[in-house]
Parts: C-alpha cells; sequence; structure tokens
C-alpha cells in the first residue's frame, strides 16, 4: 500500500489503489487541525485530495521508514517521511508559498480481514510551521496575555 501511495505523480488518486487496501467502512482519524474522514470516499474529498491540490509534488520514502505490528495492528513512521512544496491553493490556511518543507508522520493501522479498517495519523504540523517560520507556540503565549 505504502508502495502504491507514490503512483498519485503518474496516475491520481485512483492510481493509489485505495479500495485493494482499505475496508469500505474505515476511519481515518487525523491530526487536531485536519480532522476525521468516514470511508475510502470520505477520506478522499476530505483530506487526501486536498493534501494533493495543496502539495501536488509530494515524495515519500517508504524505504526511509519503520513498519512495524503485532496481529492486526500495524504502524509506519518516516521522520520525515515526505517532502513536498506548497503550492496551488495551500493547505491548512497555509498560503501557497512555492517553499519546501518536510513532513514527519506516524501512522497506526487495525486490519480487519486484510484490509485498514481504522488508521490513526500523528503529523508533527508544529514543525510544519516551524519550517514556513510560524511560531505556533510563541502566537499562543501572545494571545494568552490577558490570562498570566
Amino acid at each position: 500500500m505504502c508502495t502504491s501511495l507514490g503512483n498519485y505523480a503518474t496516475g491520481g488518486v485512483d492510481a493509489m489503489a485505495l479500495d485493494n487496501y482499505w475496508h469500505p467502512r474505515c476511519s481515518w482519524y487525523g491530526p487536531s487541525g485536519i480532522g476525521s474522514a468516514r470511508g475510502i470516499k470520505g477520506f478522499r474529498n476530505w483530506h487526501q485530495i486536498p493534501f494533493l491540490n495543496g502539495m501536488p509534488n509530494r515524495v515519500g520514502d517508504v524505504g526511509k521508514g519503520y513498519i512495524f505490528g503485532d496481529g492486526d495492528y500495524v504502524g509506519f513512521t518516516a521522520w520525515p517521511g515526505m517532502q513536498m512544496t506548497i503550492s496551488n491553493d495551500g493547505r491548512l490556511g497555509i498560503a501557497p508559498s512555492n517553499q519546501s518543507i518536510t513532513m514527519r508522520s506516524l501512522d497506526f493501522w487495525r486490519c480487519e480481514k486484510g484490509l485498514i479498517r481504522e488508521n490513526w495519523v500523528l503529523v508533527d504540523l508544529l514543525h510544519v510551521y516551524h519550517q514556513l517560520g510560524v511560531d505556533v507556540l510563541g502566537r499562543m503565549k501572545e494571545f494568552n496575555k490577558a490570562r498570566c
């Protein structure tokens, strides 16, 4: 499946063949700021397509990652696992600056009958914003001055 995700560059989302790996009633739990999705169609429309539209040149190197599992539970991480340029319409309120970034993430999958039924995704969004020159925690401190 990780290898198939790289097929986007040559064949779009259909070439990623999610139906071969994901349960039709899967649940995808993204990090705060991205949200969750239900079913393959929900995942594609809520997360995958907007992600790829904002960063269409994203490249992941499965060979640099680590996969581990126990029974029906599998984890995969690469730190960083992808590199991309924020372009087109941008993503998550990030302007399309054409700036290159890397993304660090960790996925946990629960499989059912050989298909991914649930996927928990951790993305280091603070690191993404840091690469863009945004100090998220510094901004939070500014917003909370009245509480001091």
